[in-house]
């Protein structure tokens, strides 16, 4: 346990459990030098406690440097609970989780992520402020997703020239809150989409209403396309996967997109723009983060402005270094988490 922390250079981990509801809960804290950790809770199944706790210390990881290339006073964290094979009462397990997190005193802040929704964050809220994207604050994945439609231009015009985004062929992988609203901005924008995902429903929707061309998610990454667009679960791009793309870039909502950090060095060498994932997709983070402290919509549209101007940033460094646009937006990071 002690080496997943090293490896990830966390500040802390910590579990709880609560027979009588079921749960089994991580809370893993990375770094709190800019403020409290601010992180989704994640429930799921996994095939083991070391596997959830190695996707909690990752993505709290991922999330510091997310709040920091975002400009948010915000530390990053993740939660993750163990989701039961039998479960009696959803919402007495998410007050438990709710209980614990009180305990942590504010250092960590919880919020939506795979398998919760608003409803479970309400059931939290009953024991604890430090909880957002609540009901009454609303869901994070249309800003999410405005976030990256607005990274996918900024993408274009770095690698193709223009961000004008009519006719260009997108590949979306993952037609969830946050996929299914970024085709509805690509449609809108005269984008040419290609879909995949494993509710078909999802993906005869979008055929419906967007004019999407459906594509079989084991085929997508191999499909030509101007831009691919991972939005599903992480580790899509790997040893085996990146070597069938027939794409210029790569920019989508998904989190920890590469399996490892050598990915992004074999993107940079096949010519592919890589759009680092916790700057394209910020959005989400920063609605709730500045949600969370009343700030007003008019000033969370503004901050999510920024996400282009970042990833442009990040580009032009690529650019001028000849190196992975993935291992610049570390070293911006890092230099925030880790002065001196």
């Amino acid at each position: 346990m002690f080496a997943i922390m090293e490896t990830a250079r966390l500040e802390a981990l910590h579990l709880a459990q609560d027979p009588t509801t079921g749960l089994k809960a991580i809370i893993a804290i990375h770094n709190t030098r800019l403020g409290p950790a601010l992180g989704g809770c994640r429930y799921l199944a996994y095939p083991d406690e070391q596997s959830a706790i190695r996707d909690a210390a990752r993505l709290a990881q991922g999330m510091s440097y997310k709040a920091a290339l975002a400009g948010l006073e915000q530390g990053g964290g993740k939660a993750v609970i163990i989701r039961p094979a039998h479960l009696s009462n959803r919402g007495a397990l998410f007050e438990a989780f709710g209980r614990f997190i009180e305990t942590l005193n504010g250092r960590y802040i919880t919020a939506m992520d795979s398998g919760t929704s608003s409803a479970d964050m309400d059931c939290i809220a009953q024991h604890t402020n430090h909880v957002t994207s609540t009901t009454s604050e609303g869901d994070p994945s249309p800003h999410t997703a405005m976030g990256v439609f607005a990274g996918i231009r900024a993408t274009a015009l770095a690698r193709l020239g223009s961000d004008d985004l009519e006719g260009l062929r997108v590949g979306i992988q993952g037609l969830g809150h946050v996929g299914f609203a970024l085709a509805e901005q690509l449609h809108a924008a005269g984008a040419e989409l290609l879909v995949s995902d494993l509710d078909a429903g999802r993906v005869q929707l979008a055929v419906e209403q967007l004019g999407a061309h459906p594509v079989a998610s084991a085929a997508l990454l191999g499909t030509p396309c101007d831009i691919l667009a991972p939005c599903g679960l992480g580790g899509v791009l790997n040893a085996e996967t990146v070597g069938q793309l027939r794409c210029s870039a790569v920019a989508g909502a998904a989190n920890n997109q590469l399996a490892s950090g050598d990915i992004a060095d074999t993107l940079q060498a096949r010519g592919i723009l890589y759009a680092p994932d916790y700057v394209i997709n910020s959005g989400g983070l920063i609605y709730v983060a500045l949600r969370h402290r009343g700030e007003s919509l008019t000033a969370i549209t503004a901050h999510l402005a920024k996400i282009s101007l970042r990833l442009t940033e990040v580009y032009a460094h690529a650019q001028a270094d000849k190196r992975s646009p993935a291992r610049v937006a570390d070293a911006l990071a890092e230099r925030l988490l880790y002065p001196g």
